[in-house]
């Protein structure tokens, strides 16, 4: 496929997501079972420009004045990709699976484009019913955070300290041009492709031996600030598919016990085989099992209980940018009521002394601090841990820069750390 053809896909994608409301991932799969003539490669290109588009839709449309599928795929090419206008024209107009031809009034939108006088949500492109839940976190500065969260994001790796060091995985994947991430002292991070999109690790050696595991640096912190020790009772409430769980496992260095446990089955298939992968011999993996409490057994015997909550995942827009304009009031709502009985099942996990971290992968305070200030509220047996302690006892004493004003939790975030957006707070049961 050409680069003209790619651009008449991308549009035809976007045009799906639009009519039918449909996710990126699921409208471009179907886009590829109908068109099995494209390959990997050009299926990756196509996902590529839609992804662009998706992250900067709010600031396309306003340069290009619509915001149809074609407009944010020809302001993805020019603004985001930097293409040259009479370039495309000349490409459009070469092949016979091509966009219409540029017209006048597009070339003059191009022409004329600027995003002086735009408001701060279509500056930092997020909806604008989010505009004042970013000012309270962010201030002055919530389009530029906004505009970090519609960047590309990087393809980090943790290095499984189970299987080997940062120098050894360095060394295994320096073909791919690696490095060493600045944060977390695990990470491992491969460049991109000019198009945005990263290298097949998935099928290096070293991921396949378990040396290395797919995980945001922001991620690989959270787990880190959990402190997870040799020898201790240690319980991953919400594990998902587990990523989180392998670093807390990698830190224990499958000394002490180490239990996973998710409300949805299918969430935790692939913790099987990755923790084989990774050669963790202390888990547990505690599947759900109709209305059977299968925790009950482990009330106030944890040392530390890692509630990573289900969220409206607004820190990992770079990743999934059409999520950010699928997302509506009532699914905060939902997910306010999820945090809360989520924190209050971990409580009940804690011992004397133990310690319960609440992260999230969003943004939003409502999900964040002000989800904290009501568990407080209700279970005044817990305390909050300081930032600044919470990073020194992680061995990561520069973490509290990322503290927020009140001192009681960290804020990752693209403009902040380079990293997808996460809230961490620590609390102690006391």
């Amino acid at each position: 496929m050409t680069p003209a053809a790619h651009a008449l896909a991308a549009i035809e994608v976007l045009t799906e997501i639009e009519n039918r409301r449909s996710p990126a991932a699921g409208a471009l799969k179907a886009w590829g079972a109908a068109h099995r003539f494209a390959g990997s490669g050009d299926r990756a290109r196509i996902a590529s420009i839609v992804y662009d588009a998706l992250r900067s839709r709010a600031s396309i449309a306003w340069r290009m004045g619509e915001a149809t599928p074609r407009a944010l795929v020809l302001g993805a090419l020019v603004f985001v990709r930097h293409a040259d206008v009479d370039a495309l024209a000349a490409a459009f107009a070469a092949s016979p699976h091509a966009p219409a031809p540029v017209t006048e009034a597009e070339r003059a939108a191009i022409a004329a484009a600027s995003l002086d006088g735009a408001p701060d949500h279509v500056r930092g492109d997020y909806p604008e019913w989010l505009d004042a839940s970013l000012a309270r976190v962010f201030g002055e500065a919530r389009a530029e955070e906004g505009a970090a969260l519609a960047a590309r994001a990087p393809l980090d790796l943790r290095v499984n300290a189970l299987k080997g060091d940062r120098d050894k995985a360095l060394e295994a994947l320096a073909h791919l041009k690696a490095e060493p991430t600045p944060l977390s002292p695990f990470g491992v991070r491969i460049p991109l492709t000019d198009d945005g999109r990263g290298p097949p690790v998935q099928a290096e050696p070293a991921h396949l031996k378990g040396l290395v595991e797919v995980q945001d640096e922001g991620s690989q912190i959270a787990a880190l600030l959990c402190a997870a020790a040799p020898g201790e009772q240690v319980i991953d409430l919400c594990a998902g598919a587990g990523g989180k769980t392998l670093a807390l496992a990698a830190g224990m260095r499958n000394r002490g016990q180490l239990y996973a446990h998710d409300s949805d089955i299918r969430r935790l298939a692939p913790l099987h085989d990755r923790a084989t992968r990774a050669g963790v011999k202390n888990l547990q993996i505690r599947s759900p099992r109709g209305a059977a409490d299968v925790m009950e057994d482990l009330e106030a015997r944890a040392d530390l209980v890692l509630v990573d909550a289900p969220c409206t995942g607004a820190g990992t827009w770079r990743r999934n940018p059409d999520a950010k304009w699928r997302m509506r009031p009532s699914a905060l709502d939902v997910r306010i009521s999820e945090q809360d009985a989520a924190l209050d099942d971990g409580a009940r996990l804690v011992k004397p002394g133990g310690r319960l971290v609440y992260v999230t992968c969003s943004l939003l305070a409502e999900e964040n601090e002000d989800r904290i200030a009501a568990f407080l509220g209700r279970r005044p047996e817990f305390a909050a841990v300081p930032a600044a302690e919470a990073a020194v006892a992680a061995g990561l004493p520069d973490l509290a820069r990322f503290a927020l004003p009140s001192g009681g939790s960290i804020l990752l975030s693209p403009r902040r750390s380079g990293t997808d957006g996460f809230f961490i707070a620590v609390l102690r049961r006391t």
